[in-house]
């Protein structure tokens, strides 16, 4: 990587280039001049800062990754992008990214398994001349290596889908486990990545994850993370790595990326009728997706906030949402409304835990919390998706945590302040969770996925 300047407008602007990648075109680099010129401290600047947007009117907000450079509170998710045939619609995915990008956004992500996502992203910023505007993060499909060699293998094809030299931001993709790490490192993954960057072909590596709040914590410790990434929602504040992974990674200085901020919907879709009256009625006139990326960045521990964006529409919403939020701009009345709705959409649950651990450690590796916060996913936003949930968090650690493994104690329920029957019910909930196909499938999963 070569750094220089380019001067025009009377205004001297930073520019990389990378050996084998052209630069942008004189029309995209115009662009960024423009930009540079209208708020040159929105690109190096510390905390929060703005970015004039392409209509000139709105304000993009950038939050600090940990090397100092802006990122965009809002991140364009590529894993959503509108079908037409078998295939993704190019022309509307490129129309939406480029209407991003001109109103600020500069951080885009991906992954090696998202059907056709990185070929085309690479495609529509090589075409555009856009590519030295915006960042990239895509992921090593660390579930399917099973040797050194596959390391360099998927990152190379991932370089010749994206049509660039260089990753901004690599990601260990679906950490579910520690051990998953720990059979990385056991192939040399810590020497593979300083050598990655000192060549410039990486610039930050971080890991995405779907997990318990435990084993996040033993993964946020076990290297010297740039970034992490987090499904993170007012609905999750208390599951996967939690309120208290988002702390403990910023206590950390390790910038964090939310993923998922509106369930992937069903913060929206599924908002039951008295959720919805309560947004109807509030003087704020915020829609239910504004109220749920308002709650995400009114925290600034939160550094981005992934959006799979597919229509204009929501690019504009998005970007207008983005260009108005400050942290701790939401009020004592705003978190109560926030917390009722949550307990609309909650209000379905069939078991009433609170996921406060008391139960815990179970003597027989049974995870209680996790088992039943899945079975009310089952009811409160669908059978597959609480499945799903319980298939990421828990099918796929090393160690089993089942309730078939549970012998019937009783120092659990000795425990709990909720006075659940945790025996009988943790037996109806592995019920409804793994039917015998789910079993097979995490069993499968389970020894292919952690060694």
């Amino acid at each position: 990587m070569v750094d220089g300047t380019l001067t025009a407008c009377a205004v001297t602007l930073p520019v990389r280039t990378h050996a084998g990648v052209p630069c942008a075109s004189m029309i995209g680099m115009a662009r960024w001049v423009a930009l540079y010129a209208a708020d040159p401290t929105g690109w190096a600047g510390r905390g929060t800062s703005s970015l004039v947007g392409g209509n000139g009117r709105e304000h993009m907000r950038f939050r600090n990754d940990r090397q100092g450079n802006p990122v965009s509170i809002l991140g364009f998710g590529c894993m959503r992008f509108s079908r037409k045939g078998m295939g993704i619609d190019y022309d509307k995915a490129e129309r939406e990214i480029l209407r991003a990008i001109e109103l600020g956004v500069n951080y885009f992500d991906t992954a090696y398994v998202y059907p056709g996502s990185e070929e085309l992203l690479g495609e529509v910023l090589e075409r555009n001349g856009v590519r030295d505007g915006v960042r990239i993060a895509t992921k090593l499909p660390q579930y399917l290596v099973r040797s050194a060699a596959a390391i360099d293998r998927y990152f190379e094809e991932e370089l010749r889908r994206l049509r660039t030299d260089h990753v901004d931001y690599y990601l260990m993709h679906m950490i579910t486990d520690p051990a998953q790490w720990e059979s990385l490192r056991r192939l040399g993954i810590e020497d593979w990545i300083a050598a990655r960057k000192a060549s410039g072909q990486i610039g930050q590596v971080g890991f995405s994850f779907h997990g318990g709040t435990d084993a996040f914590m033993e993964v946020l410790g076990a290297y010297d993370w740039d970034f992490c990434q987090i499904q993170y929602n007012y609905l999750d504040e208390h599951t996967q790595a939690g309120r208290r992974g988002l702390m403990a990674a910023a206590e950390r200085g390790v910038p964090v990326i939310v993923m998922e901020p509106l369930r992937g919907g069903k913060l929206v879709d599924l908002m039951p009728e008295e959720g919805r009256d309560l947004i109807a009625q509030n003087p704020r006139g915020w829609s239910a997706a504004e109220w749920a990326f308002r709650w995400l960045w009114d925290q600034p521990q939160v550094t981005c906030v992934l959006s799979g964006m597919n229509s204009l529409e929501m690019v504009e919403e998005n970007c207008r949402i983005a260009s108005e939020v400050e942290p701790g701009q939401l009020t004592q009345e705003d978190a109560a409304l926030i917390a009722r709705i949550a307990d609309c959409i909650n209000g379905s649950v069939k078991v009433g835990c609170t996921g406060c651990g008391y139960c815990m450690p179970c003597p027989q590796g049974v995870d209680i919390p996790a088992l039943f916060r899945c079975y009310n996913h089952m009811h409160t936003e669908g059978r597959r998706d609480g499945r799903k949930e319980y298939w990421q968090t828990v099918s796929l650690r090393k160690e089993r945590a089942f309730a078939r493994q549970c012998v019937g104690c009783g120092r659990c329920e000795e425990r709990c302040p909720q006075g659940i029957a945790i025996r009988e019910q943790i037996r109806i909930a592995d019920r409804a969770l793994r039917p015998l196909p789910w079993r097979i499938a995490g069993d499968v999963a389970r020894a292919f996925a952690v060694r």
